[in-house]
C-alpha cells in the first residue's frame, strides 16, 4: 500500500490516511474483503503513531468502508459505488464548507469565490 504522510501538511495525519485509504477504496486498488496492515504494523511502516491509525481506521469505519473483527484484523467492505460516490461528495461538501467560511471571514463576495472556483476548475 503506497501512503504517504506529509508531517508539514496543515492536514491532521489521520485525515490524510483516511482520505488516500478512501481513494485506494475508491479507485479499486483496495477490493472489498482485502485486509487493511494491523494498526502496529500501518504505524510502524509510516512512523506514526498506532493511536493515529486507530483514529483514522475508526473513522473509516463509521463511513461504512471498512469492518474490524476484532482478533482478525480491519477488512474493505463491499460497498457500492453509489455509496462510495455519496461518501466523496459529502466530503468534498464538508471541505467547501471550510472554504466558504473562509471567504466570508475574509469578505470575498459569493461572486469573488465563484469567480475563484471557476478559475480553479479551468485548470
Amino acid at each position: 500500500m503506497n501512503i504517504i504522510i506529509s508531517a508539514t501538511s496543515m492536514t491532521p495525519i489521520y485525515e490524510q490516511l483516511q482520505t488516500q485509504i478512501t481513494g485506494l477504496i475508491a479507485s479499486g486498488s483496495l477490493a472489498a474483503g482485502e485486509a487493511l496492515p494491523s494498526v502496529r504494523a500501518m504505524a510502524r511502516e509510516l512512523r506514526i503513531s498506532a493511536l493515529t491509525v486507530k483514529k483514522a481506521y475508526d473513522l473509516l469505519e463509521q463511513e461504512g468502508l471498512v469492518q474490524t473483527v476484532h482478533g482478525k484484523g480491519t477488512y474493505v467492505t463491499g460497498l457500492s459505488s453509489e455509496m462510495l460516490a455519496e461518501q466523496q461528495r459529502r466530503e468534498i461538501e464538508s471541505e467547501l464548507e471550510k472554504v466558504v467560511q473562509k471567504a466570508k471571514n475574509y469578505g470575498l463576495t459569493p461572486e469573488e469565490l465563484k469567480g475563484i472556483l471557476a478559475l480553479l476548475l479551468e485548470e
